[in-house]
């Protein structure tokens, strides 16, 4: 029987991407057919396709898809269904996930980087990591659920409660998202800092309580507005050194830095005697979980989590290769593209 074909975004090499036919992935026991409608572009799209981070070729990449169910789905997931995918697979038999660390399992992948993903007309995933959309969220914004679920998953780890004051380092999509989930869980006040006004601007409209720009009048402010004691909480969102050093002035004695941005910096110089003196908590973040997936969910569909306001741009998947020359760009108003896939 001649295999049904699909239409992909294929990198062969890097910066070697084109569209192209290719053999549609065979539904396996326990995995869903996927027809992807919209996905996400970000940061490790665009290092894959620099070659940047190594992978095999040819490659599909997109981790932050969302879709309807074609087949698979079992008696929980319905044909027509429209579904997001969890794309950090794990093995379910090592120490990390019989600790339930799934998100650090060492045999683990990622949909797309390691396996072909999501720009494409189809993709298959294990059922267990197919979550219902319900009709209340816009295909348009779902795939920003992915991104989502990792700030969850960092909030988790740091307990945020009510009265706790927070500020946020780097205000791109997910920094946004922070201020929006400090605020949901009741913190006060909630700081956003970033050089650009316009970031300012949206995260005063998304509910920060106060925006700075980064530099040393940026810590004393933040000392000023949380009665000279500093941040509770300082969340990290540029993963470069200069903020990390920004994070450990402006945070109280005793208080938390969690480093959400990703930092490849091996050397750095840091404010190493106020790390000692104040002797804070640094937390660590790295992934998602699936039980992230129905908590981000949830809080997109009552609208705790405004996502619409960080789409700046609906293109055609056809048009990816332009997408990711946009996230080469230092445009300062250019927020989160999603690609379309319309057939």
């Amino acid at each position: 029987m001649k295999a049904a074909l699909m239409k992909a975004m294929v990198l062969r090499g890097p910066r070697k991407l084109g569209l192209a036919e290719v053999e549609r992935p065979a539904l396996g026991p326990n995995q869903v057919l996927v027809r992807v409608t919209h996905s996400g572009v970000c940061g490790t799209d665009l290092h894959i396709y620099e070659g940047a981070i190594p992978v095999r070729h040819p490659l599909i990449m997109g981790h932050e898809m969302v879709g309807e169910v074609i087949e698979g789905g079992g008696d929980s997931l319905k044909p027509g269904q429209r579904v997001i995918v969890d794309p950090a697979i794990y093995c379910g038999m090592c120490l990390n996930c019989r600790a339930g660390q799934t998100n650090l399992c060492p045999n683990g992948s990622l949909v797309g980087r390691d396996s072909d993903g999501g720009f494409a007309d189809y993709l298959v995933a294990p059922r267990s990591h197919v979550y219902p959309l319900p009709d209340s969220i816009d295909s348009e914004v779902a795939p920003l659920i992915q991104p989502v679920t990792t700030c969850v998953h960092g909030h988790q780890r740091i307990k945020t409660f009510p009265g706790q004051s927070v500020a946020v380092i780097g205000l791109g999509v997910t920094g946004q998202v922070h201020v929006q989930l400090a605020k949901a869980w009741g913190a006060y006040p909630v700081i956003g800092i970033t050089r650009s006004a316009y970031k300012r601007n949206l995260a005063e409209q998304l509910g920060a309580d106060m925006t700075l720009s980064n530099g040393p009048d940026a810590v004393r402010a933040v000392k000023d507005a949380t009665d000279g004691h500093g941040a509770d909480i300082v969340i990290e969102c540029t993963g470069v050194p200069a903020g990390f050093a920004e994070a450990i002035n402006m945070v109280r004695l005793g208080g938390t830095v969690l480093l959400f941005g990703i930092m490849s910096a091996t050397q750095a110089a840091l404010p190493f005697y106020q790390l000692y003196y104040k002797e804070l908590n640094i937390v660590n973040t790295r992934a998602a979980k699936g039980e992230d997936y129905p908590v981000s969910i949830d809080l997109v569909a009552r609208g705790v989590l405004k996502l619409k306001p960080l789409v700046t741009h609906v293109v055609p998947l056809l048009d990816l290769e332009k997408a990711i020359g946009m996230l080469e760009s230092d445009e300062d108003q250019r927020m989160k593209i999603i690609l379309e896939n319309s057939r």
